[in-house]
């Protein structure tokens, strides 16, 4: 694949919709296609170190907003079938009996192999959430910013 480029909006904030847009991301990378990832609002969620959570610097309702919320990819609930995480647990263990890889596992793939991951400035500044407190590849980007790079990809996909 000579200079392709795929664009992923991850908007979600879901383990089963993370899981698909990592999967695709990787095999794109696999592929040899330039890969950019574009976290806003909910899949921002899927980029929290939860090693590195922090309440300085935030407001009384950032840090509300920071502890009601995921603290990383695997604490992400399912998109369907949640059940208070039952569904999520029968989900990891029938991926455990196929050798499935978890979620993190995808992340960590594609921080290896190169994707470019990007977070919306409005999304981090509104949730009250400080780079520090993600991964370290994560550039944090404007919707501007984020446009140019979609209008020059050949494929976007919004999950």
């Amino acid at each position: 694949m000579d200079n392709k480029k795929v664009n992923i909006v991850m908007f979600s904030g879901e383990y089963d919709k993370a899981l698909a847009a990592l999967i695709l991301a990787n095999s794109a990378r696999e592929l040899e296609a330039e890969v950019t990832m574009f976290f806003a609002f909910w899949g921002i969620f899927l980029l929290r170190d939860p090693e590195k959570l922090s309440s300085e610097d935030k407001t009384t309702y950032e840090k509300m907003f920071s502890m009601m919320t995921p603290k990383g990819p695997e604490e992400l609930p399912l998109s369907k079938m949640n059940f208070s995480g039952v569904g999520k647990s029968m989900l990891l263990e029938m991926m455990k009996e196929d050798e499935t890889p978890r979620l993190i596992d995808f992340l960590n793939g594609a921080r290896k192999k190169g994707v470019k991951f990007y977070g919306c400035k409005l999304s981090l500044d509104v949730m009250g959430f400080k780079k520090e407190e993600l991964i370290p590849e994560l550039e944090i980007v404007d919707a501007k910013e984020y446009l140019r790079d979609a209008l020059n990809s050949d494929m976007q996909l919004f999950i």
